[in-house]
């Protein structure tokens, strides 16, 4: 099969990779129809995020059943599922707790990172932490549901409730998932985006009419913002100094994206005066990944999508998200799609 792998100078190549087969009787082999390109898949790339040299990225995916192991009873070939790449083992301590995101055994299990993900024609996982497309829902929205999971464990850290104000720190793809979730608690959001691009693809995102004018879209220096936020997400892992700039008195700041290069200076003072909390959540706990596929049928995902690329033309893709030296933003979400999909479409 055709695969994306990562190489040791942090730039992909498509290279012909031994697909993968049923050979645990809980494995699923699935047939990738589009994969998204995640921030943390950028992260990689850019230097921001560690990655095994070899291994084939990508996480955010759906596709159809190809094979399954002699074990599985939830899925047949040609069912329609939705990955979980949040894997867990489920009896280390932490898991036994029900603390998943936090499994002790993460190595070796980190899908696009130190295991084969879907930056692929194929990929196998096993049966848990496959999930079934709900009738009536299209590939399009589906493969935002993992970025909608990611979201909903930040928000129910932040313990986000109706009628307070939700400030999302960076408008990319993420962010604005995780804005279309606020709303949905009841919150007022804003969204905070620097780049001109990026802000007017958020600003069409939010004119449907699904949001009836509950997102806001702002710059940085929008008088606003400041001290405004019961909950306060950064999105991009780096704008922690901002974010507390822009929490009201006794805010929560939720630190969300991932940048091992990040770094911040916090005066222990402010947050003590200012009564504020700052928050990790990790990865989600896939117990809550059931929670946004329900979602997903209420919320337009399929508006984050701005492009669609073939696994051939992947430099493109990661220019387009700013990802290759002097490029710009250009996109939102950015779909890889396999030669198969390619010839079925």
């Amino acid at each position: 099969m055709k695969a994306l792998t990562l190489g040791p100078d942090r730039t992909l190549a498509l290279v012909d990779h031994p697909k993968p087969q049923a050979a645990r009787a809980d494995d699923v082999v699935i047939r990738v129809a589009q994969s998204g390109i995640c921030g943390t898949d950028r992260s990689v790339l850019v230097g921001k995020f560690p990655a095994e040299t070899g291994v084939v990225m990508g996480h955010e995916a759906v596709g159809t059943v190809d094979s399954v192991g002699q074990g599985v009873t939830r899925f047949a070939v040609g069912d329609r599922v939705i990955v979980n790449p949040t894997l867990y083992c489920g009896n280390c301590p932490t898991c036994l707790e029900g603390h998943l995101n936090f499994c002790g055994h993460k190595t070796g299990t980190e899908v696009g990172l130190d295991y084969d993900g879907s930056f692929a024609e194929f990929i196998r996982l096993p049966e848990l932490f496959c999930h079934a497309v709900p009738d009536g829902m299209s590939f399009d929205r589906a493969v935002v549901v993992e970025p909608l999971a990611c979201a909903l464990n930040n928000l129910e850290a932040g313990r986000l409730v109706a009628g307070e104000t939700a400030i999302v720190v960076g408008g990319g793809p993420m962010g604005v998932v995780t804005a279309m979730a606020a709303q949905l608690y009841g919150a007022r959001v804003m969204l905070v985006e620097p780049d001109p691009v990026r802000r007017q693809l958020d600003h069409e995102v939010f004119e449907a009419p699904e949001f009836g004018g509950r997102v806001t879209v702002h710059t940085p220096a929008d008088s606003e913002l400041a001290a405004r936020g019961d909950l306060v997400v950064d999105s991009v892992g780096s704008l922690l100094e901002q974010s507390i700039g822009y929490a009201a008195l006794r805010g929560r700041v939720v630190i969300m994206g991932f940048n091992s290069n990040a770094s911040a200076t916090v005066r222990p003072l402010s947050l003590l005066q200012r009564g504020l909390q700052i928050i990790g959540a990790g990865d989600y706990n896939s117990q809550i990944f059931p929670k946004a596929i329900e979602l997903a049928r209420t919320l337009p995902l399929e508006r984050v999508v701005t492009h669609r690329f073939p696994l051939a033309e992947h430099e493109e893709a990661f220019k387009a998200l700013a990802a290759v030296p002097g490029s710009r933003y250009t996109a939102l979400k950015v779909v890889l799609v396999p030669p198969h999909s390619e010839a079925a479409a």
